[in-house]
């Protein structure tokens, strides 16, 4: 509870709480299992900007305490700032797999996302 700073919601009921909050108690229920691995879907989803930098900030201490964090999110800022290994999907197929800089400049994720060159203004 101190990791997400909710030690301080300990007695609130969870549907009480503000939105960036409860996303923080989802989290910390996920902990308390121990996890090696914690997979998170959309995390950042619904989140101001300010809510989604101090998730980054939890998740990278998360991450440094050991576990390992496979994490589904459409937040490219949050995705290309926090994670190492990266993997864009498209309709279910793995289309592209590397580091942010080398997923950034994918043409197959390029297409993909923003369409073929000829589609763009």
């Amino acid at each position: 509870m101190e990791l997400l700073d909710i030690k301080n919601q300990a007695n609130e009921l969870a549907i009480s709480l503000p939105y960036g909050t409860q996303r923080r108690v989802e989290i910390a229920r996920a902990l308390a299992t121990e996890p090696k691995l914690l997979l998170l879907d959309e995390p950042a989803a619904g989140l101001n900007e300010v809510e989604t930098l101090e998730l980054a900030q939890i998740l990278d201490t998360i991450h440094q305490s050991g576990v390992t964090i496979l994490l589904v999110e459409h937040d490219m800022k949050l995705v290309m700032e926090n994670c190492q290994v990266i993997t864009v999907i498209d309709y279910g197929k793995k289309i592209a797999e590397g580091d942010c800089d080398c997923v950034r400049n994918n043409p197959r994720v390029i297409e993909a996302y923003l369409g073929k060159e000829e589609d763009l203004c």
